[in-house]
């Protein structure tokens, strides 16, 4: 019997270009790293959690070119040139974004995993919302969807809250959509 010495190829490496929280980056990744994998392992932006890794429960949610995306489930180098915002480039400790606040003021975070899914998917449901993109729940195709509870829990339907914060989430929500209002 010969012995035959199996190689593993190298992987594929290829170099991608995209701006994240306002700063242009440049890595080089495995065409197989997903943009959660590149946001966390290579610039080391942990907030964008890794829940279910299957597209699931929303814990990856990311804002790539203004629209929500789970980060799982795309690849990094489909990215190129993208615009990406995560948690870190809403707000910091110091300085929180409004909506942070209000997550804070009414409980909306509990253990906190979900929270950065939760928050960048909230920023972009309000954008859906404004730019008149209907849900499975709107009533009326025609006219602009309205901002009521139903549609933002619809919208909001694909991040978990395995500790049934949602009650404290959808407050959090409209409180920070009334101070867009006025």
């Amino acid at each position: 019997m010969s012995s035959q010495h199996l190689t593993t190829p190298a992987p594929a490496m290829m170099p991608i270009s995209f701006k994240v929280n306002g700063i242009q980056q440049q890595l080089d990744v495995d065409t197989r790293t997903t943009l959660l994998d590149a946001l966390r392992e290579h610039l080391h932006l942990t907030g964008t959690k890794k829940g279910c890794d299957h597209g699931q429960c929303g814990a990856c949610t990311v804002m790539v070119n203004g629209r929500r995306i789970n980060s799982c489930l795309t690849l990094a180098v489909m990215q190129q040139d993208a615009d990406i915002t995560t948690i870190e480039g809403l707000g910091n400790p110091d300085q929180l974004h409004p909506l942070q606040a209000a997550f804070i003021k009414h409980d909306g975070y509990q253990c906190g995993y979900c929270t950065p899914g939760q928050i960048c998917s909230s920023m972009a449901v309000l954008e859906e919302i404004k730019a008149g993109i209907p849900s499975h729940v709107t009533h009326d195709l025609v006219s602009a969807p309205q901002l009521t509870a139903d549609e933002i829990r619809e919208r909001m339907s694909g991040n978990i809250c395995r500790c049934g914060a949602y009650a404290n989430i959808l407050a959090a929500i409209e409180e920070y959509a009334e101070g867009l209002e006025s």
